[in-house]
């Protein structure tokens, strides 16, 4: 079966170039002369099945139900359609490929456990967190059923973030040896997933990629109704508030107010925007302990039809919203965050939303300020101008693949080669820090400017936290060029390289006046870039390239 992808290609021009006009021949050129073609491909897709109904595999034959699994990983994650009402979209994530996923994983950690210690491990233990989607009750179900079938011991944290996930395998007492987060992000409804994480971080790629190939196998053998029968339920526990009051012990420290230590917020007004999703314990478990006054927030309530908007920093409405409460209540900072929280977006006392490039360079002024000629690592979708203040500052910019993952592993990396890198970044609002086990926590990025504000006014300084992002330049036009890629699901990543591969040579040949290739170089184009719009969608990726103009 064919489907079509999108691939995205940001060009972003210099804030100090005059912008194409609508009749900008130029832009017309662009338009006229960009052209691609591509080879074809072709193949067969055999499946042979058994009398007994089970299903016989090898290297050269390939069974639909084990790919419609397989085909559930995104990236460094398992995501899917779990409830019906999204147009052109069928349900794929449904409890017993949920069981099968969730045992595939028990098992792998078992066998990670038993590798690193040499030796037979008993009671492993793993958390389960999920955010509010409607799907998460019968899903979590099918969780505990295949962590159980693989011998381990579950702990449901409930409601939940994706960080707070994660902090389940550090904090004490806790200290799980892995956890499970349930969530699609910022997705729509119908749409949920599974996060990965031990005590080393999140997986990788090829991490999920060998347990999605596991529990392709099993869930073609099984083919039944999820397990409902546990040999023991999981044990409820309330996580969220031990993280909480990590995060409130952290602010409380850094900030050392000289007169009220344990309120060091009060006199500051916070605005939360949660998006009905998981972050509303950030404004009464944070926020409103600590002194703060959050009066205006918004959709701090869960509810997992997000009847509002959609919980996402770069959200047009969710920021809107979030700037208009502001404004309305004379507040100090407005903070937005996405469904699980692993993303957050800012406004500042002025209105001024703050995400994307200015969220990074607003993370870079007060990382480098901590650690200055640190490298800070972003994708290459990120504008010159932040470049440029990024260096003015003594730091050093580090460009890199597309995807939230790619850009921490990359600052993982840098540290292991010797080379100080302290944030790691993705426009899209993911934000890793050396100082935070590396992990991608909306709540711990506000956290770092909500300390940077107080120690501020602590200063003397009248001036919000946007004061410190107003000499970053903002590009006069930015263009996202979406390419439509006809191709079964298994050839779309080939197709979307080849035509990047190709709009690469068109420019480097000159054919686009007044256009160059960043010095950037290549990169890769990963969650979400590429949209397979096939009942059956596959995780794909291709090579892009930052381009830049050079004259007009």
């Amino acid at each position: 079966m064919a489907s079509t992808s999108t691939s995205s290609i940001p060009l972003r021009r210099s804030a100090r170039k005059a912008s194409f006009s609508s009749s900008s021949p130029a832009k017309n050129t662009f338009q006229k002369t960009l052209r691609f073609s591509f080879s074809s491909w072709s193949s067969k897709v055999i499946c042979v099945k058994s009398s007994s109904s089970s299903f016989k595999y090898n290297e050269g034959v390939v069974d639909e139900e084990i790919d419609k699994i397989r085909r559930l990983q995104n990236g460094s994650d398992v995501r899917g359609v779990a409830l019906e009402g999204e147009k052109g979209r069928t349900v794929d994530l449904t409890p017993p490929a949920v069981e099968a996923i969730a045992e595939s994983f028990g098992e792998w950690v078992i066998k990670a456990l038993e590798k690193e210690r040499g030796r037979p491990v008993e009671d492993v233990r793993v958390s389960l967190g999920k955010d509010p989607r409607i799907s998460g009750a019968s899903l979590s179900v099918a969780v505990f059923a295949g962590l159980a079938r693989a011998g381990c011991l579950v702990f449901d944290m409930g409601l939940a973030t994706t960080p707070a996930c994660f902090m389940s395998t550090l904090l004490p007492p806790f200290a799980y040896d892995a956890s499970i987060m349930m969530t699609a992000s910022h997705l729509p409804y119908t749409r949920n997933g599974l996060k990965f994480f031990t005590k080393k971080g999140g997986l990788t790629s090829p991490e999920v990629e060998q347990i999605c190939d596991k529990a392709a196998r099993k869930y073609a053998n099984r083919l039944t109704k999820v397990s409902t029968m546990l040999k023991s339920p999981p044990k409820k526990v309330d996580f969220i508030s031990a993280y909480a009051k990590h995060l409130r012990e952290i602010i409380k420290e850094r900030v050392n107010h000289p007169v009220h230590y344990d309120t060091p917020l009060k006199g500051f007004q916070i605005i939360v925007n949660a998006g009905n999703g998981s972050g509303g314990f950030f404004t009464w478990d944070v926020l409103d302990k600590l002194g703060a006054d959050t009066f205006g927030s918004l959709h701090l309530n869960p509810d997992g039809m997000f009847p509002n908007h959609i919980p996402n920093p770069e959200d047009k409405t969710a920021m809107a919203l979030t700037r208009a409460a502001v404004l309305e209540n004379s507040a100090d900072l407005g903070i937005v965050f996405d469904t699980d929280v692993d993303r957050s977006g800012v406004v500042d006392n002025k209105g001024n939303p703050i995400n994307g490039d200015k969220l990074i360079a607003l993370m870079s002024a007060i990382v480098l300020k901590e650690h200055p000629g640190a490298t800070i690592v972003t994708d290459a979708r990120t504008s010159m101008a932040l470049t440029r203040f990024i260096t003015d500052r003594g730091g050093h910019h580090c460009l890199y693949r597309v995807g939230y993952r790619n850009v921490i592993d990359k600052g993982v990396q840098l540290n292991e080669d010797g080379i100080e890198t302290h944030l790691m970044m993705e426009t899209s609002g993911h934000g890793a820090l050396k100082e935070n086990y590396f992990l991608d926590d909306g709540a711990y990025m506000v956290v770092k400017i909500i300390i940077e504000m107080v120690c501020m006014k602590l200063s003397g300084s009248d001036e919000g936290i946007g004061s410190l992002i107003k000499d970053l330049d903002e590009p006069l036009e930015s263009i996202e060029l979406r390419m439509s890629i006809i191709s079964e699901p298994k050839y779309a990543k080939a197709r979307g390289t080849e035509a990047i591969e190709v709009f690469r040579s068109y420019v480097e040949e000159g054919q686009l006046e007044g256009w160059e290739l960043d010095s950037c170089g290549d990169c890769w184009v990963s969650e979400g870039c590429l949209v397979d719009s096939n009942d059956s969608p596959a995780a794909i990726d291709a090579h892009m390239y930052r381009c830049r103009t050079v004259k007009i």
